[in-house]
């Protein structure tokens, strides 16, 4: 408030007894005393002055002495801020305009942040846009007033307003757009029970306001589209999918699962006609804006369901026939944490421990979005996680929740980005940190700072290998010295279905098959591997109904999934060839000739294990890189020197008993 306004104030503060008071000591209401106290009472709580008055005499005031108090309240606003006082009883207001303006000009979050309300747009040069506010001198609502209306041309007039108007007009506007929003659905959800009938019965779930209530069965009385998001919903946790896909299509809606990383169809096509009103359903859930169709918007859905919370993380995209929903679901306690229940290779899970355990460096887990990075990281916590120990997470959003540990979640819209809040654990004495993400120099350079600066920074980076992290930093702008000083090692991952172990079927690959995938053929008839007797639609209904189907797997042929790992651990060599800036083939090709294991490599030992399948390598792990990778280093490990014949086993600049260069292929 301006220093002006502030005089003003103090001259009607300092009239003891206005002419409002006057007429009610007058008329017998109160007595000189009873006004006064009164007054003080009102500056010193802010409560109405009406509202004492009444609780002090235990009578109500006559419409008439409101009326005159009413009056006198706009005119002390007016001589107050200068600006002229809207009395909604005398100037008519608009409320469809009103409305209008909210939705497409001034957001509702902005009215009730400032307690302000657009009226109506006047077609003036340059055009103005008349605001009531509750207080008129608030300077950052002028601020934001200004940033949304400037872009636009559009100039600012203030009134002034008083608190019960302004809540009066904006209640009257929640209260229509509620109204208009349940009367879309109703009129959406007309002649839909039909429509619906072909949905299995499922136990559905309840629409319970609070965010943590438990999701009980749904009544018959529910409305047809609520009755089937809650099925959608709880079909997804009865089968424990990882993503519910709610897809507008040109004469239908489809919905899909992933389930162990692969999308099916899990409804029948459903009517287009329900689209609208599904995507509202989930919109309301999440507490977005259902009005908003134009522009993608995220949010959470957080419930109870068996005694667990499990949270929905929803995202809309409008697209060409509707708006598609994609929900990813995090049941944490359905999760299961520590690095020995995701690696089943001794040696690599032996790897990740010991550059886990080491007091400070830098440890990147890389893969696409959805490989279990999330998981990985979170269990090394679990594994560090110990009183002694300060833990710090900054995560965007906060996937799991660990007891001990220091959780917080990244806010861009008020500046708590990742490098920012990396910048504060520094000051907070960490021990072990942890950034969900890398994906600017910024976050980058600080977290690689943290590491050489005596604390173990775990964070990810998106890149398809583990020598892939080195240029992608480089990209980044992080100096090679930098990397080559902070990196304990990279670790990429993704996830292979597993075949299920009670309908697997056996069969021995023939030579060109293990030859495509780089394995030897000299022991053709004497591998073993497993395929996945996954049944057709028509034969998952055949086999259930002559109760042949696999309780297990239910006919998919795949239950679960396991973790394929390649760790790169940095090493002298791998140190100079970071900072020679070589490229990620070289540093692949260096990691795999001192014994790194690739993804391709560790899938193929999980086929021969019995975990999965060609089939999944071929559609996960399998690529000309990895491959390549492989036999560049057996021709390299099996090179043998031109002039006394030795075998090279290693990468030596000279042959360690001739003393000849070494042989170059």
């Amino acid at each position: 408030m301006t220093n002006s306004s502030s005089q003003r104030r103090a001259l009607i503060v300092r009239n003891e007894v206005s002419p409002f008071g006057k007429s009610l000591i007058a008329a017998g209401y109160v007595d000189t005393d009873q006004m006064q106290n009164a007054l003080v009472e009102s500056r010193k709580s802010g409560r109405p002055l009406t509202e004492i008055l009444e609780s002090m005499t235990g009578r109500q005031l006559s419409p008439d002495l409101l009326r005159q108090y009413k009056k006198q309240q706009l005119f002390e606003l007016k001589v107050l801020y200068g600006v002229e006082s809207l009395d909604p009883e005398i100037n008519d207001i608009a409320t469809n305009q009103v409305g209008q303006l909210i939705d497409t000009l001034l957001p509702i979050d902005i009215c009730r942040r400032y307690r302000l309300v657009p009226l109506s747009k006047n077609e003036t040069q340059p055009p103005s846009l008349l605001v009531a506010m509750v207080d008129p001198d608030n300077l950052d609502a002028q601020d934001d007033l200004n940033r949304i209306l400037r872009p636009q041309g559009i100039s600012l007039q203030r009134m002034v307003i008083t608190q019960e108007d302004y809540q009066q007009i904006i209640s009257k506007y929640l209260d229509e757009k509620l109204a208009k929003q349940k009367q879309m659905e109703v009129e959406q959800a007309v002649d839909v029970k039909q429509d619906l009938q072909n949905i299995d019965s499922l136990d559905t779930l309840s629409d319970a306001p609070d965010e943590e209530a438990e999701l009980d069965v749904g009544g018959a009385e529910d409305a047809p589209v609520i009755n089937l998001v809650n099925k959608v919903l709880a079909k997804a946790l009865q089968e424990g999918v990882s993503d519910i896909h709610v897809e507008p299509q040109e004469n239908s809606l489809r919905i899909r699962f992933r389930k162990d990383g692969v999308l099916r169809q899990a409804f029948e096509p459903l009517p287009k006609k329900i689209t609208p009103a599904v995507s509202a359903r989930f919109k309301i859930m999440a507490e977005l804006d259902i009005a908003e169709r134009r522009l993608p918007q995220d949010g959470k859905i957080r419930r109870m369901y068996q005694g667990r919370k499990v949270d929905f993380r929803v995202s809309t995209l409008p697209s060409r026939y509707g708006e598609k929903v994609v929900l990813r679901i995090l049941d944490n306690e359905q999760t299961q944490l520590g690095l020995d229940k995701l690696i089943t290779d001794q040696d690599t899970l032996q790897m990740v421990r010991d550059m886990a355990n080491r007091p400070f460096g830098l440890i990147l887990v890389t893969g696409p979005t959805g490989s279990g990075k999330s998981t990985t990281l979170y269990s090394m916590l679990a594994e560090r996680n110990d009183p002694g120990i300060n833990i710090s997470t900054a995560e965007d959003p906060i996937e799991y929740s660990l007891a001990g540990i220091t959780q917080v979640q990244v806010l861009r819209e008020k500046g708590m980005d990742f490098a920012s809040i990396l910048r504060s654990f520094l000051r907070q004495d960490p021990d072990v940190i942890l950034v969900g993400e890398t994906r600017d120099k910024e976050t980058a350079k600080t977290a690689i700072e943290a590491a050489l600066t005596g604390h173990l920074v775990l964070t990810t980076l998106h890149t398809n290998d583990a020598a892939g992290a080195i240029p992608r930093l480089d990209e980044m702008g992080v100096e090679p010295f930098m990397v080559s000083n902070a990196l304990l090692g990279v670790l990429a991952q993704r996830l292979i279905r597993r075949v299920c172990s009670e309908c697997r079927i056996t069969y021995v690959p023939t030579s060109a098959e293990l030859a495509r995938f780089g394995l030897s053929t000299s022991r053709e008839g004497e591998i073993m591997l497993y395929k996945a007797n996954t049944l057709q639609p028509d034969e998952i209904a055949e086999a259930r109904a002559k109760g042949k189907l696999c309780q297990k797997c239910n006919g998919v042929g795949y239950k679960g999934r396991v973790g394929v790992y390649e760790v790169m651990r940095i090493s002298d060599r791998l140190q100079t060839l970071i900072n020679e800036a070589a490229p990620a083939e070289r540093l692949k090709e260096a990691a795999v000739e001192e014994g790194m294991t690739t993804l391709l490599a560790y899938s193929l030992n999980l086929v021969q294990q019995g975990y999965t399948t060609l089939d999944e390598v071929e559609r996960v792990t399998f690529t000309d890189s990895g491959l390549e990778a492989e036999r560049k280093a057996k021709r390299k490990s099996s090179l043998s020197c031109r002039t006394c014949s030795a075998t090279l086993q290693q990468e030596w600049l000279d042959c360690p008993y001739c003393m000849t260069p070494r042989f170059q292929d």
